[in-house]
């Protein structure tokens, strides 16, 4: 039961991905079906499928205030991009520092809040399109200016991802999605300085900065794949450690979907309409996948661009190998910027979350508060989630050397969702649990005990729910001697 509780059953995740890809693609397809009259070049369509996959992975379009933010940032950003664009095609270093900063920009935002880091996510969406199909003028004229274009697509894609899971949510498939509850933040403030948002997008703009000049001089055809792998396992860092099992995650898939590709170009000899229905099939499965496991994305994104390239007319068999070089110099130079350049550690991060996950709970709990609810401390925890897949990677390894072993420190507090959840909205926790909660959170000041420190937390919370099912005893009889109420045990009324 209690391990249940720490990752979602597999048959539920992959029920809930499965969906979530199905409303994703029928919008992309829709959009697709919508934008090729307007202007049939690939790039076009290509734009309006990475859009959609992007605005339904942020869901940004399940609330009124983040369809405002889209419908008025994602067309400017959209013409921007297509400006940049133009520049990496005519002047390339001039395009290389001003996508650079852009991306610098994306990420320097998250500081201000949650508005200015939706916004940046925003922002970041087209410039990885240029990545996926560089900027090509149109060889045909289409039905619009080409400086208006980018713009019809932004909203197009907005719409329909719009429809798609407006019906979906009607239809009960999709849960509504409210804004996250904000965790209180942790009592100690951050030693880092300058503070891990600004570290992180200097680091993006160095591994940036360094692949453009390593593709253009190495890889001048085909530098875009040097550049999107090092963006690829730099972007949501989430400290060294993170950055490094995304590489290889990245790496292993790429080399897979390569030789996919390659089989595919090679062996089977499918014309151009099958290869569009063989990539938007690769697409959904990536979708599908990616919440099990990073690798399945890498592997099947890789699949669709290769086979696009081979849809231009570039042979993916003659850019087998050279692509899966690209790719681990890519992913070398990513890690190498989030490990030299202002590292943030993993074990640092972590602690941070598991304070802030410790400190919502506190809250929560709190007898003084009006109404309790779990909310934020969920919130919490989900952010503790994201950074568990590395540290579970490597769990082997740190068991032997850091008697913290932040692996099993994850999985214990993730364990506390389904006791606490419980005693915070049925009953009043002891002053065992109050007791054990504070010194999980001086825990983080030593990190060799808190391990320790959550084992025992997760124990109260399993206490003090073990005893909310116990039946309050009847009160004695008033013709009973008097010592014997001494011997009942009592249950609060709260």
């Amino acid at each position: 039961m209690h391990a249940a509780t720490r990752t979602s059953p597999p048959h539920s995740l992959f029920g809930r991905a499965l969906v979530e890809a199905v409303a994703t693609m029928l919008a992309a397809i829709a959009a697709l079906l919508c934008v090729l009259p307007i202007n049939p070049e690939p790039g076009s369509g290509v734009l309006a499928v990475v859009l959609c996959l992007s605005l339904s992975r942020s869901q940004l379009d399940r609330d009124r205030r983040g369809r405002i933010e889209a419908a008025f940032v994602l067309p400017a950003v959209g013409l921007a991009a297509a400006g940049v664009g133009m520049l990496l095609l005519h002047f390339p270093i001039v395009g290389a520092v001003v996508f650079t900063a852009g991306m610098f920009v994306s990420i320097w935002l998250r500081r201000f809040g949650p508005m200015a880091r939706r916004a940046g996510s925003l922002i970041a969406l087209p410039f990885v399109v240029l990545l996926t199909t560089p900027y090509v003028p149109p060889r045909h004229p289409g039905l619009m200016p080409p400086w208006l274009l980018p713009i019809a697509i932004a909203l197009l894609a907005l719409f329909w991802v719009n429809v798609v899971h407006a019906l979906a949510q009607a239809l009960r498939f999709l849960k509504p999605v409210t804004l996250p509850v904000a965790a209180p933040a942790a009592p100690v403030e951050s030693a880092l300085r300058p503070v891990a948002s600004t570290r992180m997008a200097i680091q993006m703009a160095v591994a940036l900065g360094l692949s453009f000049a390593l593709g253009y001089l190495v890889f001048p055809k085909h530098w875009a794949w040097v550049v999107l792998t090092a963006f690829i396992v730099n972007s949501g860092n989430r400290g060294r450690l993170d950055v490094a099992h995304k590489s290889v995650l990245r790496v292993l898939g790429a080399a897979a979907g390569t030789v996919m590709a390659g089989v595919v170009s090679i062996h089977l000899g499918i014309d151009r309409h099958v290869m569009v229905v063989l990539m938007l099939a690769c697409v959904f499965l990536g979708v599908w996948l990616r919440p099990i496991s990073y690798v399945w994305w890498a592997l099947f994104v890789t699949v669709v661009l290769a086979l696009l390239q081979d849809f231009e007319g570039v042979s993916a068999s003659r850019m087998l190998w050279s692509r899966v070089e690209e790719i681990a110099i890519g992913a070398v130079i990513g890690v190498a910027a989030a490990w030299f350049v202002l590292p943030v550690r993993s074990t640092g991060m972590l602690r941070r979350r598991i304070a802030d996950a410790l400190a919502a709970l506190a809250s929560a709990l709190d007898r003084q508060q009006p109404t309790r609810t779990p909310a934020a401390f969920f919130t919490a925890l989900r952010a503790v989630e994201q950074i568990a897949p590395a540290f579970r990677a490597t769990r082997p390894i740190a068991r032997h050397i850091r008697p913290d072993r932040p692996a099993d420190c994850i999985d214990v507090l993730l364990d506390c969702r389904e006791p606490a959840a419980r005693l915070i909205e049925q009953g009043t926790p002891p002053a065992a649990v109050h007791q054990a909660l504070g010194r999980a959170r001086r825990s983080l000041r030593e990190p060799a005990t808190m391990l320790t420190a959550l084992q025992q937390l997760r124990a109260s919370l399993r206490q003090a729910c073990a005893e909310l099912q116990t039946p309050i005893p009847a009160r004695p009889p008033k013709e009973a001697p008097q010592g014997a109420s001494s011997t009942s045990r009592e249950t609060p009324a709260e």
